[in-house]
């Protein structure tokens, strides 16, 4: 009996992973760090992280909507944009402050450039620097952890005194809500590694270089990893499958660039946090790095190069 080949065209392999299981994934990894946040600054912490998620995916909802599109809320990607923004806020800010980012992050980033996996940002980032820069004075007022009532600069502030190697870890101090504990930062971190969902390539290369340059520098390492938002910003946002390189080279290229900015936006700039800035400029930079980095096809010829050899 004769063996019957059919052919195909690509791809060949396939994987059982969906959208919204790696986005679900996602969110595991980042509820202990957004729960701990929202213990840590209280009730409105957690009103901001829902404003944030709630319009995000009504944003979505309602574009599709209009647009008479295919319903994409089901994939959990607004979710995850809604909640690392509400994550990436001070705990005061006011309610339709959150609810303007998440209408930015998800209509002007996301959907005015394709949806998902067509936006040449991360959404929650460019929409974190939107409200910084329209609202700069909400944005900066950071509350003490259990102390609504107090605010205070975070530990990136020149004015802000001296925090233990312990607080910093764990998170007793002020920030944006899911930004302190550096430890549930990690665990996240660690989860999705296990679950093969980011690679750890970017994360090491961009704390890695912070870490470094502040030690060359003579700044305080511990607070300069720990006491602002890198780790929320290397392992979570700047691992985004569609604003990051494909290949490793171009993956160590993009955080160690990453990391190289956001210490001169720390060490020179005026304000004391630079990773969101960073990740937006390396984000913009990604095609570039993609296409300096791809592998040459197998058999591939550069016509042009061939021609010129054969006169």
């Amino acid at each position: 009996m004769k063996e019957i080949l059919t052919a195909s065209s690509s791809p060949h392999i396939r994987q059982s992973d969906t959208t919204r299981g790696i986005m679900s994934d996602v969110v595991i990894a980042l509820l202990p760090a957004a729960v701990y946040g929202c213990i840590l600054f209280g009730w409105h912490a957690a009103l901001v992280l829902a404003v944030c998620i709630i319009f995000a995916v009504l944003s979505e909802f309602l574009w599709n909507k209009a647009l008479k599109k295919p319903n994409t809320v089901g994939d959990m990607s607004a979710v995850v944009t809604g909640l690392l923004l509400g994550m990436n806020l001070p705990s005061s800010i006011p309610l339709w402050q959150a609810a303007i980012g998440s209408i930015v992050a998800i209509i002007v980033v996301k959907q005015m450039f394709g949806g998902i996996g067509c936006n040449f940002a991360n959404p929650a980032i460019a929409a974190r620097i939107v409200l910084l820069v329209s609202f700069p004075s909400a944005m900066t007022k950071f509350t003490s952890p259990l102390f609504d009532a107090v605010t205070s600069p975070t530990p990136l502030a020149a004015e802000s005194g001296t925090y233990t190697l312990k607080a910093l870890f764990f998170g007793m101090h002020p920030g944006s809500i899911g930004e302190t504990s550096a430890f549930l930062l990690i665990v996240g971190g660690v989860y999705l590694l296990i679950r093969n969902v980011i690679s750890p390539i970017i994360p090491v290369c961009f704390i890695g270089t912070v870490a470094l340059l502040s030690l060359v520098t003579g700044e305080n390492a511990a607070v300069w990893v720990y006491g602002g938002g890198l780790m929320l910003g290397a392992i979570f946002m700047a691992t985004d499958y569609t604003t990051s390189p494909t290949t490793n080279i171009g993956k160590a290229i993009f955080a160690v660039g990453c990391g190289i900015i956001t210490f001169v936006i720390r060490k020179f700039g005026a304000l004391p946090e630079g990773v969101s800035y960073s990740i937006l400029l390396m984000n913009i930079l990604v095609p570039h790095i993609n296409r300096l980095t791809l592998a040459k096809p197998f058999g591939f010829v550069n016509l042009k190069k061939e021609e010129a050899r054969n006169g």
